[in-house]
């Protein structure tokens, strides 16, 4: 096996290698961009890597893991779209630098072409990559409209903030993994531990970037720390809050996030003393540490030789060990 960056390295010399461009050059030049803009292609490298574990050369997950990269940043084009951002990873979003339309039916064309990634494989993994896709893309678009949804509600609870993350976000890292397997042609048993790994991860992953938004260090997390409660996101710190606070400071909280400010700053510091004060922020980290321990555990369960469960704890650790 190899390790992460040289991972990355393989994906994105196969991803740039990969011919886009072709007629109308309004469909598909914004395709390139978007794909052309980096970030750290954690979902393809988990494609391959889990692809080696299963005894399965990295090469031949390669289609397989671009899929995984452009139903990804399939949905970051719609996202940015509903969210109306001006930038993504530094740079002009597609529908900023073209039109919504474009970014739209852009989005659209990157959903069959992660499709047609699949059918450079034999008749049964086609359809198990495609079964698996198919259930996935589903799963994400009802993460999305939940998280819509929810920014109407004074009533969210917290089972359902889970599930929103869940398929917003850890279903298609567990996915991108379960792939690596289906394409290495593992057994069942082993795919779908492998999935679990990955959903557990997930969900660590999402209530960590919840704890880092609020408490993150500017310098080391790669965005506006404070960002979720500018725009009063219920996140789960937000939601533990509530649970924890007694009534007067739930109120508070709660009127806290229905206001719109120029200046935000004392915004941010007044939720974020409630959300120590309450212990909110310590059950967070205490949600973050349980998912990140059930994703080991099913490590325990795998058929796989020691070293190769050591590198997958270790990738896990490295990704929970971003800096607050």
């Amino acid at each position: 096996m190899h390790d992460i960056s040289q991972y990355q390295d393989f994906f994105i010399t196969y991803l740039e290698s990969q011919s886009i461009t072709r007629e109308p050059k309004n469909l598909y030049e914004p395709i390139e961009y978007i794909l052309g803009l980096g970030g750290k292609r954690m979902r393809p490298v988990l494609t391959l890597m889990a692809a080696e574990v299963f005894d399965t050369d990295y090469k031949i997950a390669l289609p397989a893991a671009m899929a995984v990269e452009v139903f990804h940043n399939f949905s970051l084009v719609h996202d940015d779209i509903m969210d109306d951002a001006p930038l993504r990873r530094g740079k002009v979003t597609v529908h900023e630098k073209w039109n919504i339309n474009t970014g739209i039916l852009s989005g659209d064309a990157m959903l069959i072409l992660a499709y047609q990634y699949f059918e450079q494989y034999e008749p049964i993994v086609f359809r198990d990559l495609a079964k698996l896709f198919s259930k996935t893309a589903l799963e994400v678009c009802e993460g999305q409209q939940w998280d819509v949804d929810f920014e109407e509600r004074n009533n969210v609870t917290i089972p359902e903030y889970l599930q929103m993350i869940e398929y917003k976000t850890a279903v298609l890292v567990a996915a991108a993994m379960k792939m690596g397997a289906i394409v290495a042609k593992t057994s069942e048993k082993e795919a779908d531990l492998i999935y679990a790994f990955g959903l557990n991860l997930g969900l660590a992953f999402q209530l960590q970037d919840d704890y880092l938004d609020a408490f993150g260090d500017p310098k080391t997390f790669g965005k506006q720390v404070g960002g979720d409660i500018i725009v009063n996101k219920k996140t789960y710190l937000y939601l533990k809050a509530l649970e924890f606070s007694s009534d007067e400071k739930a109120a508070e909280l709660q009127q806290l996030f229905g206001l719109q400010l120029d200046d935000n700053t004392a915004k941010i510091a007044t939720a974020k003393a409630i959300f120590n004060e309450s212990g909110a922020s310590k059950a967070t980290q205490e949600a973050i540490e349980m998912y990140t321990f059930k994703a080991f555990e099913t490590l325990e369960k795998m058929e796989i030789n020691t070293e190769k469960k050591g590198i997958l704890r270790t990738f896990g650790e490295n990704l929970m060990g971003r800096k607050v």
